[in-house]
């Protein structure tokens, strides 16, 4: 008998199928008794369903998504033309075949470097977290190479959720600092809890408050003198593009989300990418692989390790090139000034009938409290209520320092029309919560599905089919 194909599983029975006399034996508890009545439907039937589907989604090229954080911007479609040119190469080709790629890699990393002012990136981080891990690591190889033995990583309570779990991963002990009364960093605990056990400040600008760290330059100063650096998360960018280079405000190490700021589509579980970028003296300690140009052409040459196999997720990679050749320098500038504009006119909007959490400027994201609403709704019934008409709801419950918290951003893309249409639908919201709170506390009614037992789904999801037919009797 030949082996045709074999399947094991750890401590479980596995099973093979054998080539017998010229034909395939197939295990008899793989084989059907009988076959399932299959139903008979027309193509027409067929294509009508699954759009059926698709519209009862929301996306982003359906209406205004304005989660909070996160950057859910519509993106150009040209740009996903031109990443599909891109798909035949594989990634083992050697580097004389690929030369016309690797010269993507590489004026892609010019261009962020232009935008950052820093002095080296790689592209290979998957995503935003996944680059918070390796600019943490980074850090991590230089200090160890000069004998330092430091195991604290400082963590605003305004970062994003990822950061301490990143700084946690590469090996180091979270310690979080407080917000002053501003939104901003207490520039006084900063100082008591800075010592020479901090490898590093991990600081989300803006932060998630929507708030530019005023203090950011005087805080790096502290802790360069101290030994230590400043690790910036870059998901917030979409409110500095050609306002600022990080470089400048004395941040030593970044990650940039591509698939937020630079024309990638959000969500759905990627992909995504998450560059880093770091200052010339960490350098040598950024894990590669990395390009060099010798012999007349590119060639990838290994770094302080690898965090990931192959090079970076490349098709989006080429749509954040493609954005950012289009735009250019004053078209980059645009999109921050256009993000900030709209946040602004939205939080002007909103502020009459809703608390805002700190009382600051905030560039391209506001957070709101549930403070003029709380005794009568919650955060998440206003959330359900926002699908009854038609607008995804913002990020909720976030960040954690502000009570039922509502975290809007509104991006460059959207009009004022649509800001408008979002702030009288808050607004009514608030009208039906005085007059018929029931209609809100059981939302929503418009939708496909009603309310979802979100907790149940999170503690016991039902991931197979055959659970599926369980728990539906």
């Amino acid at each position: 008998m030949k082996l045709i194909f074999e399947y094991s599983r750890p401590g479980k029975e596995g099973f093979h199928i054998e080539e017998e006399k010229g034909r395939e034996t197939i295990p008899q508890e793989l084989l059907r008794g009988e076959i399932e009545e299959l139903p008979e439907v027309s193509e027409r039937e067929v294509v009508s369903h699954y759009l059926r589907l698709s519209v009862m989604n929301y996306s982003v090229d359906w209406g205004f998504y304005p989660l909070g954080s996160c950057t859910m911007k519509y993106n150009p479609k040209v740009n996903e033309a031109i990443a599909s040119y891109f798909t035949d190469a594989h990634p083992l080709l050697p580097e004389e075949l690929v030369q016309g790629y690797l010269k993507i890699f590489k004026e892609l990393e010019e261009a962020l470097r232009e935008i950052t002012g820093l002095y080296a990136f790689t592209l290979a981080p998957s995503a935003g977290a996944h680059g918070e891990f390796t600019g943490i690591i980074t850090i991590r190889n230089y200090l160890e190479d000069h004998g330092e033995k430091r195991e604290i990583v400082l963590i605003p309570d305004s970062a994003h959720g990822t950061n301490p779990a990143s700084a946690t991963l590469a090996g180091y002990r979270a310690v979080e600092i407080p917000s002053d009364d501003k939104g901003m960093i207490d520039l006084d605990k900063f100082k008591e809890a800075l010592n020479e056990r901090v490898a590093a400040l991990m600081i989300t600008n803006p932060n998630t408050l929507g708030i530019f760290e005023a203090k950011i330059r005087e805080i790096a100063d502290l802790l360069h003198k101290a030994g230590a650096f400043l690790y910036m998360d870059g998901a917030n960018m979409n409110a500095l593009l050609g306002q600022v280079k990080v470089a400048d405000l004395g941040v030593d190490v970044i990650h940039l989300n591509l698939h937020k700021t630079f024309s990638t589509p959000h969500g759905g579980g990627g992909p995504g990418s998450g560059p880093v970028g770091v200052v010339e003296k960490l350098a040598p300690y950024l894990p590669g692989p990395h390009l060099e140009e010798g012999e007349g052409i590119l060639r990838w040459k290994n770094g302080r390790g690898r965090i990931r196999s192959f090079f970076g997720n490349f098709l989006v990679l080429v749509k954040a090139l493609a954005y950012i050749r289009e735009l250019g320098g004053e078209g980059l500038r645009e999109v921050s000034e256009v993000a900030v504009l709209n946040s602004r006119y939205l939080r002007r909007k909103l502020e009459g009938k809703f608390k805002i959490a700190y009382p600051t400027e905030t560039l391209h994201e506001f957070v709101l409290s549930d403070e003029t609403f709380r005794d009568r709704i919650s955060t998440l019934d206003l959330a359900k209520r926002l699908l009854d008409y038609g607008f995804h709801p913002p990020t909720i419950y976030f960040p954690l320092i502000v009570h039922g918290a509502l975290m809007v951003e509104p991006t460059e893309t959207e009009s004022k029309e649509t800001l408008d249409e979002f702030a009288s639908a808050m607004e009514k919201i608030l009208e039906e919560a005085e007059e018929n709170p029931e209609i809100v506390k059981t939302a929503p009614h418009k939708t496909p599905v009603g309310r979802l037992n979100e907790v149940e789904a999170a503690r016991r999801p039902i991931l197979t089919w055959q659970e599926y037919l369980k728990t539906s009797g």
